[in-house]
């Protein structure tokens, strides 16, 4: 089950004034169906830069999952990912076509869960421990640690025996 994440999203009233319009779970998390202990939170998301912050705009997270954040746009999501030998890493060519990004997949690589997406993401370890992969070489992530992921070949592997959960700003941007 994913944990909830509470989303604050800021606005203006009719006078011009900046107020609180939500405060509360995000609204649409995810849990992938051959991987339920998996869960992937957008909390918000941008077609493109510069936002529009115009009131009465629908939730820009109620959309189907999709890996990779709009081209032009990015997306903020909170990933939990649970110890490696509790997650099914079953069939990940279809894992990835579900997602919208069967290309993104490399089922040559040694981690089943590599992949390289057109994007430029910083990843933040806010619980537990977590291992970045390349295809050369690894390196341990902990709480606070910051990764600049940079349109490489990449997977990551939770180690441990608890969750890990590491927020990701996904960029849009041109394949490296």
């Amino acid at each position: 089950m994913v944990k909830p994440v509470r989303r604050i999203v800021t606005g203006h009233d009719s006078e011009g004034r900046s107020v609180f319009l939500e405060d509360g779970p995000a609204p649409h998390p995810f849990s992938p169906s051959h991987s339920p202990n998996v869960g992937l939170t957008n909390l918000w998301l941008l077609d493109a830069i510069p936002a529009s912050n115009r009131e009465g705009e629908p939730d820009p997270t109620a959309r189907p999952f999709r890996l990779e954040p709009p081209a032009a746009g990015n997306v903020v999501r909170i990933v939990e990912f649970p110890p490696d030998r509790e997650r099914n890493y079953g069939n990940q060519a279809e894992v990835f076509s579900q997602y919208g990004a069967a290309q993104a997949h490399d089922k040559a690589a040694r981690h089943p869960g590599f992949h390289k997406t057109h994007s430029v993401d910083y990843a933040v370890v806010i619980e537990g421990e977590i291992w970045a992969l390349m295809d050369v070489g690894e390196t341990l992530m902990k709480a606070g640690d910051v990764l600049i992921q940079r349109g490489t070949n990449h997977a990551w592997a939770n180690r441990s025996d608890r969750m890990a959960r590491v927020l990701f700003v996904l960029n849009g941007a041109a394949p490296a």
